[in-house]
């Protein structure tokens, strides 16, 4: 049973390796989609279109106005959510708790045999492999092997964790996403049918090739975005995250949820202006804690919960 239990460990190990191992191919494979998409739309399809004349080329120059604008927005907020930090746990961090009582230890019980029952005193966590304390809604990456302040999950398509400070960048890349590659698709969509039909067909072998390459491309990312896409918008409205919502798929009440204005404001600000840029007023930053990833409002009845 220990042998098992050993070969585990070192199987999850291993695997953990490879996805770091995966780092730049995954940013190369996305860029590698992003330059066929290109290819074919921009400098096959659409880009020649603009000098057909007529009602062609004002579908063409839609188009290509429309597929830039999202392309710009797309990888504005895919390197966001590569570069971001989502958020790590400060050297010598303490609850807020320990702060107010001064030097007190709050890992020690006879510290807290003296005070009043507060089921705060009694959620301390602390990180077996990290060995510090963790605070709320923070967990372990076996990836990234450190702890990461509200941690979603670790994404192997942005070779990142997916955390506090870039979720709400993710969340922004995968609208995008869908946003793009459904207008590909669906401008591309003329072309893949005219394949199965028994007109002549415009274009090298090798341009036919990457427009069904880039139209196949992107139907499948449309499709599995949006099932993605769909997911955490739930999980936004109830001020959730993948791990949490797994961890209390038990519970009938979630002790962080404050209603969906409130809960869609701790990831996106209340400043209109930044909600679909990767970025956050400097007044948001200041007056949301939870952007910072450190401590999160919740409803007092509910303290009893673990997180």
């Amino acid at each position: 049973m220990h042998r098992s239990g050993a070969a585990m460990a070192w199987n999850v190990f291993k695997f953990c390796t490879a996805l770091r191992g995966l780092g730049s191919i995954m940013i190369l494979l996305v860029l590698g989609v992003v330059g066929v998409t290109y290819y074919a739309v921009v400098l096959t399809t659409y880009g020649p279109a603009l000098y057909d004349g007529g009602l062609d080329s004002l579908i063409a120059l839609i188009v290509l106005i429309l597929f830039h604008f999202l392309l710009v927005m797309l990888l504005w907020s895919y390197f966001s959510v590569v570069l971001t930090d989502p958020g790590s746990v400060p050297p010598n961090w303490r609850p807020a708790i320990d702060e107010e009582r001064g030097e007190a230890d709050p890992l020690n019980g006879l510290e807290f045999s003296n005070l009043p029952a507060d089921p705060v005193n009694q959620r301390i966590r602390v990180c077996r492999k990290c060995n510090q304390q963790k605070p709320p809604r923070c967990h372990h990456c076996s990836v990234c092997g450190r702890c990461v302040l509200k941690m979603d999950h670790h994404c192997v398509w942005v070779v990142n964790c997916v955390g506090a400070l870039n979720y709400k960048y993710f969340l922004l890349f995968l609208f995008y996403t869908f946003l793009e590659t459904s207008i590909v698709t669906l401008s591309l969509l003329p072309h893949f049918i005219a394949f199965f039909s028994d007109g002549e067909i415009p274009g090298t072998p090798s341009t036919l090739a990457t427009t069904f390459l880039a139209f196949v491309l992107n139907l499948a990312f449309a499709l599995s975005v949006l099932g993605f896409l769909i997911m955490h918008i739930s999980l936004v409205t109830a001020n959730t995250t993948t791990i949490e919502a797994y961890e209390k798929k038990t519970t009938p009440k979630w002790r962080f949820d404050l209603g969906r204005k409130k809960n869609f404001e701790q990831v996106f600000g209340t400043d209109k202006r930044y909600w679909f840029i990767p970025a956050y007023s400097e007044e948001d930053i200041r007056r949301i804690p939870a952007l910072q990833g450190l401590e999160y409002p919740s409803k007092p009845e509910f303290d009893s919960q673990e997180f």
